[in-house]
């Protein structure tokens, strides 16, 4: 069901300086932006061979980002893995007892099909299914 770790999603509060820090200090390559209005996101892409790292910023005070930045601060977020068909990874899942906190895809960073489940089935990790 899953093919590898498409990307790996980091909070941040000032998603210009974590730019600059993930691509002037650390030397990763930008890979561009994408924003995603319905979730109230930034998104910051760098390419990591076959995954990417995708810093998060919050574009409203009411988005999950922001949220999450409240209770956790800074940090991974969640972890994304590639699927071939997210329909049926969401059914597979649903039928095994996974809680789904989306029940069908809706379009994420880079306009891909994207589903979360719910961190109480993950071991309390937010867990992305994409489909690439």
């Amino acid at each position: 069901m899953f093919s590898k770790i498409a990307h790996l999603g980091i909070a941040v509060k000032d998603l210009d300086a974590a730019v600059r820090l993930w691509r002037d200090t650390l030397g990763f390559t930008l890979g561009g932006f994408d924003e995603v209005p319905e979730q109230k996101v930034k998104v910051a892409m760098f390419p990591v061979g076959e995954s990417r790292i995708e810093l998060l910023g919050a574009t409203s005070p009411d988005s999950p980002i922001a949220k999450h930045l409240e209770k956790k601060g800074e940090g991974i977020q969640h972890v994304a893995f590639a699927v071939p068909d997210l329909e049926a990874a969401l059914a597979e899942l649903k039928a095994r007892g996974v809680a789904l906190i989306d029940e069908k895809p809706r379009i994420g960073a880079g306009g891909h099909k994207i589903a979360f489940l719910h961190p109480k089935s993950t071991g309390g990790i937010l867990v992305e299914l994409t489909q690439l």
